[in-house]
């Protein structure tokens, strides 16, 4: 097999004071299972495979760029060839690195150890190659490695070509597919592999990582500058590696360490405490500052759907952080004081619409002929809904039959760079407080107008309301509702009002259920006819005559 379809032909790098330079994703891939970040649950499962000798014949590693899918392949090669330092070792998954197996791989000459890249290699001819090679046993390795690299390229013949000898290779022979698009791949060839998915590596992790890098380098980072480059990297270390090459080389031009602002600039990034500025003008319903404030980042370079993007992440954040969910910590302090702050004086209905205007302005934005101003009316638009009634109050108003117009709470004017400051107006939760159905039947006709139709008769025909106050509901304990029913109806109401409701139950009788009371009313109603004199003579003069469907017959009369 020529040395070009074995993959192993590097152009000839630069010199840089004596010595070729190596970019640091190629300098700083891992060599050892211990250096691959955020990959633990398959380093787990290798480990043990390893130790109880149950390592399978083909082995698919599939994730999204970066995420060390081709650098496990070779690490897996080396656990299975190394011998130890003295020789005598077996497969393991702690690779010495010393050996001269180990030392081969590692630099990419070892004989048995094949990598082919598919994208270039994708005829059933470099199959054939492969299948007739596997048939002699390794030179001098302990197992014949062959490494595909975007194994999805190949095309349909060369699939079909490898599948007998993937199901049954000789004992000699392992197999090291990695792929970027695991949906391309058949699934004759899937239920062959052992599939790992390599998980996307937490920001905080790709931080950390890249904070050991420059001290290897020699090089000071500032926090921030380095979480903006783990965020940019969307999980992929050598995507963040390749960047943080470029803030290093952009430091050394300007005689300093790296820099957020650096950053921010190289990478065309809009300045997160400008982009809270931003939100916090759009929400007070100043225009004019808006409008200015998003010339100034364009000025900066910052490309208009950026801006809106970062104002869909700040949203995302506040919801976040209104749910109580976990922070991030690679997220900057203030940010997240600030998004505490914001997330008490901005209701779910009012944060789950700003989305919705955003995620609009930025598809258009993304398919504009004028961007800039694609994305200044956008902006105009989020200002001009604040003036709207909300969409759900609305519609609680017309089902009601109310003829006066919703009151329409305006967001505090808060900005979110000085979180400590204090609001210029009252938190808008209390302003933006809808109004409650007057009964426990108008809530439960409510919820069937909002598509809870199995909701509402669950509790129409189950519940016996203690007291109705709402956001409080008691219902009766001598007729349990079901847990999952308490539950599901609390998500419902919050959903439908914006407002946390509290459910429980007493051990008290309760009124009737709304099934009953209409049962009831019906049956009154059935002996109130039975009782006119009409059809009273009508029994008379028929006997076996009987009163079906009255109401049905009624309605249509």
């Amino acid at each position: 097999m020529t040395d070009s379809l074995l993959g192993l032909d590097e152009p000839v790098q630069p010199k840089r004071g004596g010595e070729a330079y190596r970019v640091l994703a190629r300098k700083y891939r891992p060599q050892t299972f211990q250096a691959l970040i955020g990959q633990e649950a398959m380093v787990r499962t290798l480990e043990n495979a390893i130790r109880r000798d149950r390592i399978a014949h083909a082995f698919l590693l599939t994730g999204v760029r970066g995420v060390g899918k081709t650098s496990t392949a070779r690490l897996i090669a080396k656990a299975l060839n190394c011998v130890g330092p003295d020789g005598n070792g077996g497969a393991t998954i702690d690779p010495c690195g010393q050996c001269e197996p180990c030392r081969a791989i590692a630099e990419g000459r070892h004989v048995d150890v094949i990598e082919m890249d598919a994208a270039s290699h994708t005829g059933i001819d470099d199959i054939r190659e492969i299948i007739e090679a596997s048939r002699y046993a390794a030179v001098s390795a302990r197992y014949k490695v062959y490494i595909i690299d975007e194994v999805h390229m190949l095309s349909k013949a060369a699939f079909n070509g490898l599948l007998k000898t993937l199901e049954e290779p000789p004992g000699h022979v392992k197999f090291l597919f990695a792929t970027t698009e695991v949906n391309k791949v058949p699934v004759t060839v899937l239920s062959r592999c052992q599939r790992f998915d390599l998980r996307r590596i937490p920001a905080d992790k790709l931080a950390e990582h890249f904070a050991a890098v420059c001290q290897q380098e020699g090089v000071t980072a500032e926090p921030e500058a380095l979480a903006l480059i783990a965020r940019a990297a969307e999980g992929s270390a050598r995507d963040g590696l390749s960047i943080l090459d470029q803030g290093i080389a952009h430091a050394d031009l300007q005689g300093g360490g790296v820099t957020a602002s650096a950053v921010r600039e190289m990478l065309g990034l809009s300045d997160r405490s400008a982009v809270r500025d931003l939100l916090a003008l759009l929400l007070s319903g100043d225009a004019p500052g808006a409008l200015a404030a998003l010339r100034r980042q364009y000025d900066y370079g910052v490309d208009p759907q950026g801006v809106l993007r970062a104002l869909l992440e700040a949203v995302h954040g506040v919801t976040l952080a209104k749910i109580g969910s976990a922070e991030d910590p690679a997220q900057p302090a203030e940010e997240r004081e600030a998004y505490r702050d914001w997330a008490t004086k901005l209701s779910f209905p009012l944060l789950h619409r700003l989305w919705q205007l955003l995620l609009k302005g930025h598809d258009e934005v993304a398919k504009a002929a004028l961007p800039i101003e694609t994305a200044e009316m956008a902006l105009l638009r989020i200002v001009h809904a604040r003036s709207l009634p909300d969409p759900g109050e609305l519609a609680r108003y017309l089902s009601e039959g109310r003829t006066d117009q919703p009151q329409v709470a305006a967001p505090a004017a808060v900005s979110l760079s000085a979180p400590t400051a204090a609001p210029a107006v009252p938190a808008p939760v209390a302003a933006e407080k809808p109004a409650f159905a007057a009964t426990f039947a108008a809530l439960v006709a409510e919820l069937e107008e909002n598509g809870q139709h199995l909701l509402a008769v669950r509790l129409a025909h189950g519940a016996r309301v203690v007291s109705y106050a709402p956001p409080e509901i008691v219902f009766s304990g001598t007729r349990p509702i079901a847990t999952d029913t308490l539950a599901e109806t609390a998500t419902a109401l919050r959903a439908m009002t914006g407002t946390a409701w509290k459910l429980s139950m007493l051990d008290a009788p309760g009124e009737v259920t709304l099934k009953e009371a209409a049962d009831a009313a019906a049956e009154a109603e059935r002996q109130a006819v039975l009782a006119s004199p009409l059809v009273k003579a009508a029994l008379q003069a028929f006997p076996d005559a009987e009163l079906i469907d009255w109401p049905k017959k009624r309605n249509n009369a």
